[in-house]
């Protein structure tokens, strides 16, 4: 198969991104408790919680933006403003450390004490380490007067449940077929985006922003092809597995290829082995490989 040029595409930060598709209940129902906050005092944790993708941090930064008074009450976790001991840049980790978490208390504490409201958002709970999540939880036990914090989380399971305890949890469901067509339409206008990428995305515009950035959605459908082809031999499924392999993102395809083929009893075998590439430092190519042939065995 020859390789096909992929588009560069260019998505904003949530917090740059004032469209926001969906989820008017969540929206509804933070609207309603602020407008009210004088007479009945608000929530002031606030979790945010569903896939990845679907406009969580969006709605986050859309209420902070709302909030806050001014620049100095706003505080922001995240991996890209994530230190280390020493105070220095470590935005190339894979969790958010304590001392993030301590340099933003530290910060609050000399914050201006305008009696604006100030916000601090997490995104994501799911990337605190253990001693960043007891750090935000001793933050939650007593939290500051006129302070709201929007606490995004991907999979709540992963959450402490003290620190989920303390918090009012809104589930954001995925986003339908006409609302990703909605965003596809505003932020990749020119691109030709499938029915069944919108399929394979599950409700997550951010897979679909994911899978056009990386070419994931046409090397989806050269895999599916590949399956289908009673002719594919080994050598065809190698070079599929290095155009997948390089890409841990692109791991996922080969579970929805499982999916599209109906082979259920695959699927835990092949969620393993693709955790196994990254947890016990296999080959990914000769990884990539083995999963490509077990599913054709099995069609």
């Amino acid at each position: 198969m020859a390789p096909k040029k992929t588009p560069a595409y260019s998505f904003p930060h949530p917090m740059d991104n004032d469209t926001l598709v969906g989820h008017a209940d969540v929206m509804q129902s933070f609207m309603n408790a602020w407008a009210a906050r004088d007479t009945h005092p608000m929530h002031p944790v606030w979790m945010l919680t569903g896939p990845k993708g679907i406009g969580k941090a969006t709605l986050a930064y859309k209420i902070a933006k709302m909030v806050y008074g001014n620049v100095g009450d706003f505080f922001i976790i995240d991996l890209e403003r994530n230190i280390d001991k020493d105070g220095k840049s470590k935005s190339d980790g894979k969790v958010i450390s304590v001392y993030t978490v301590r340099a933003m208390i530290e910060r609050m504490q000399m914050s201006s004490m305008s009696g604006d409201w100030r916000v601090v958002l997490i995104d994501s709970v799911d990337e605190l380490n253990t001693a960043a999540s007891n750090a935000i939880l001793k933050l939650l036990e007593e939290p500051p007067a006129k302070t709201l914090f929007l606490l995004v989380t991907h999979q709540l399971a992963n959450v402490l449940p003290t620190v989920r305890s303390r918090a009012r949890v809104e589930k954001m469901r995925p986003l339908n077929i006409s609302q990703l067509r909605e965003l596809c339409a505003k932020f990749i206008p020119d691109a030709d985006v499938s029915t069944s990428t919108l399929k394979l995305a599950n409700g997550s515009f951010g897979r679909i922003a994911a899978l056009k950035a990386s070419g994931g959605d046409v090397i989806y459908d050269e895999l599916v092809e590949l399956l289908n082809n009673p002719r594919a031999g080994y050598g065809d499924m190698m070079a599929m597995a290095k155009k997948i392999a390089p890409e841990p993102a692109l791991h996922r395809i080969l579970l929805d290829a499982v999916a599209a083929f109906g082979l259920a009893d695959l699927y835990p075998r092949v969620t393993h082995a693709i955790a196994d590439i990254a947890r016990v430092n296999l080959e990914p190519e000769i990884a990539v490989f083995k999963i490509i042939t077990e599913i054709k065995k099995c069609l």
